[in-house]
């Protein structure tokens, strides 16, 4: 219901009297008054409409059917000081001098005054049938939307769409309180989801939460908590009521299994190592080709779920699923006469737009040497969501990356040992070099340095002073500046900000 006490005053016209029920309330139903007798729902307000003769001989009365007036909201056309003084009495709230003319020509031959609560409460049964319709239809729209999603990104897309709809946050547990998925704020409130999803006799900080069970309880899934912003509570109830739906087909249903996906990447492990076992496990999985091309698929969007997505196109193009999902990635092979194919699925995967997805592609390999086509994979992924490019191939990429691609192990490790005296006491690289690829990354510009940092000037000095210290390089020297950026690139720091842990 989108409908509340303010919402009718604009309608009918008229003033509200707000005592017990407040004028944000949304509204749930009208009747007449001779008709009431239970409240529905104390988080919903009912109109009633008839005589002020008959609210007064209902109210006096006292007793149960008193009370339940009182927490109703009257509504009429009439408006004096005796009515309004009644309604203070016994709390109630209503909207009084409502502005429907008078029905004179009634087919019952009712007076001015029964013609007038005829007609407006025609009036108001009409608002309210137009405005649940109207939910209705959002919230089967909402409902289409989000069975869409589930097909592309599975779970954690549907609760990121859920959330979206609801304006509001969103918990998926599993039947023992576990997370699963959230959106929104949903993981600062886990402790209050969690505890009425599972009835824990606790205080919960945020009020409010709706629990949607997952599964039947003979046969419970887990459970769909939810807060929302809006006043419109009803209708983030029947969406999140048709979500934990969906999830309950999702997580009865989810594909791979957790047992295919471990096997699978145990294979990968093998294929990465390479050697004969390689090309053995190979002709087992029913792969006949004598090369393979590596390939990272990547996103930054939490709707879309890039191992289905895969599964999709490996399906489409008749593959073998030579590849194993990891958190918004996904790593394998492909043969080397179908990898311009998968490429050009990425490309025209755009369903929210361009920029939503990344495909780093390796050099074709023999069956026996397949780990440093994927070691080129990945820093052809990793370059292309830096650079924004949809499909980067290791051939295209920057000379930089070509140069450490052809290192060895040893080498790179001789390269990043130049930044060694940056460590902290645990052994990682912290603010010092995250500062430093900053800086670098920034032409050595202090005051942009600083601003992207989000630190004072002279504390930029100050750090880069101890940079120097501790490297033995000069930040005034072109070709230490140089070795510098080669050493960040060595142990992964050109990466975008946020890639090295912070101390």
């Amino acid at each position: 219901m989108t409908l509340d006490l303010r919402a009718i005053v604009r309608a009918v016209g008229g003033e509200c009297l707000a005592h017990r029920v407040t004028e944000r309330t949304p509204v749930d139903g009208v009747t007449r008054l001779s008709e009431y007798v239970v409240v529905g729902s104390r988080d919903f307000a009912t109109l009633v409409t008839g005589q002020p003769d008959e609210l007064r001989a209902r109210l006096e009365a006292g007793g149960g059917g008193a009370e339940v007036t009182a927490r109703a909201v009257f509504i009429s056309a009439a408006d004096d000081e005796a009515l309004r003084a009644l309604l203070e009495e016994h709390g109630m709230t209503a909207i009084l001098g409502a502005g429907i003319p008078p029905d004179l020509d009634s087919a019952d031959g009712a007076g001015p005054a029964d013609g007038a609560d005829v007609t407006l409460h025609a009036r108001l049964a009409a608002l309210i049938a137009e405005d649940q319709a109207a939910a209705d239809r959002l919230v089967t729209m909402g409902t289409k939307v989000l069975t869409q999603v589930a097909r592309r990104g599975g779970a954690a897309a549907v609760i990121a769409e859920l959330a979206h709809r609801i304006d509001g946050w969103a918990v998926l547990l599993d039947a023992h309180g576990q997370l699963i998925a959230s959106a929104g704020a949903g993981r600062l409130h886990l402790d209050d989801a969690t505890a009425v999803a599972l009835g824990r006799t606790v205080r919960v900080r945020h009020p409010g939460l709706q629990v949607h069970q997952v599964g039947s309880d003979r046969d419970l899934s887990g459970y769909l908590v939810i807060a929302t912003r809006s006043s419109v509570i009803s209708r983030s109830r029947d969406l999140a009521s048709q979500s934990a739906a969906l999830f309950d087909l999702l997580l009865r249903t989810r594909d791979p299994s957790i047992t295919e996906h471990l096997g699978r990447e145990a294979l990968i492990d093998i294929l990465l190592a390479g050697g004969a076992p390689a090309a053995a496990l190979l002709r087992r999985w029913g792969v006949h080709e004598t090369g393979l091309t590596a390939f990272q698929f990547g996103t930054r969007t939490r709707t879309i779920d890039p191992e289905r997505l895969v599964a999709r196109w490996f399906d489409e193009l008749g593959m073998e699923h030579i590849f194993v999902g990891e958190p918004g990635r996904v790593r394998g092979f492909v043969p080397d006469d179908l990898a311009e194919d998968l490429a050009a699925r990425v490309l025209a995967f755009t369903p929210l737009g361009s920029g939503t997805a990344h495909l780093g592609l390796g050099l074709p390999a023999p069956a026996e040497l397949l780990g440093r086509s994927a070691i080129q994979a990945k820093q052809a992924l990793d370059s292309a969501l830096e650079d924004g490019h949809t499909v980067l191939r290791y051939t295209e990429l920057p000379t930089v990356s070509l140069v450490l691609g052809s290192l060895g192990a040893e080498s790179s490790a001789q390269l990043s040992a130049a930044l060694d005296g940056l460590r902290d006491a645990t052994g990682a690289h912290g603010t010092l070099t995250e500062t430093l690829r900053v800086f670098l990354a920034a032409n050595g510009g202090q005051r942009t340095t600083a601003a992207r940092l989000g630190i004072h000037r002279q504390t930029l000095i100050s750090r880069i002073q101890r940079i120097e210290d501790l490297t033995g390089l000069s930040m005034d020297r072109a070709d230490d500046r140089a070795a510098a950026w080669l050493a960040l690139r060595a142990i992964g720091a050109g990466l975008p900000a946020g890639s090295i842990a912070r101390s």
